[in-house]
């Protein structure tokens, strides 16, 4: 198996786009890969998680925050989904601050070691850390186009796009070549 003692970390919030979800489960543990999902618990031992299109319960009960950046390198890839996921972990209680989440994805960025996949509606959470993304080549659903350019990312128009460390793509729908992808590029 390929990703036979690989990590994988898929970040997690209600409205989730559950076919995508699910097939990354199958799909990376196919594979070999230890998939974890992760989230920001508040002070809980777990949460759960409701799908976008089902409604689907998902229970997720490990943490990004507290993760270290040894334990960070640990990771072959970060993952932030499609649907609402990124609009929800990019919560913030202080304005001044940098969402948690985004914290995280700045220092996965940081690490040109991990694979960082962005999918679909995931841009978001790069907002208030554009400069991770800009000059880069991605794409993201078509409703972000401006998104993307306001970024300074340069949007590719393509399902699927590769940039070194980098994976995007269009919508949840295009999981299966966007995972493909990351298979991959995974050493």
């Amino acid at each position: 198996m390929k990703l036979s003692g690989k990590k994988i970390a898929i970040l997690m919030e209600s409205d989730f786009y559950e076919p995508e979800i699910f097939y990354y489960q199958r799909r990376f543990l196919e594979e070999g890969a230890d998939l974890q999902l992760l989230t920001r618990l508040w002070g809980q031992p777990s949460l759960t998680f409701k799908g976008h299109e089902y409604h689907l319960p998902l229970d997720v009960s490990g943490s990004f925050e507290g993760i270290s950046d040894e334990e960070l390198a640990t990771y072959s890839a970060v993952i932030v989904p499609a649907g609402m996921v990124s609009d929800r972990l990019r919560y913030t209680e202080d304005l001044a601050k940098v969402p948690p989440a985004s914290t995280f994805m700045k220092r996965a960025f940081a690490n040109k070691q991990i694979i960082k996949g962005v999918i679909c509606h995931g841009l978001w959470l790069l907002a208030p850390v554009r400069e991770v993304i800009a000059g880069r080549k991605l794409v993201c659903h078509n409703n972000l186009y401006g998104d993307a350019k306001a970024y300074g990312a340069d949007f590719v128009d393509q399902d699927v796009v590769v940039d070194g460390d980098l994976v995007t793509a269009r919508t949840g729908g295009h999981c299966h070549l966007f995972a493909r992808q990351i298979i991959d590029l995974i050493p």
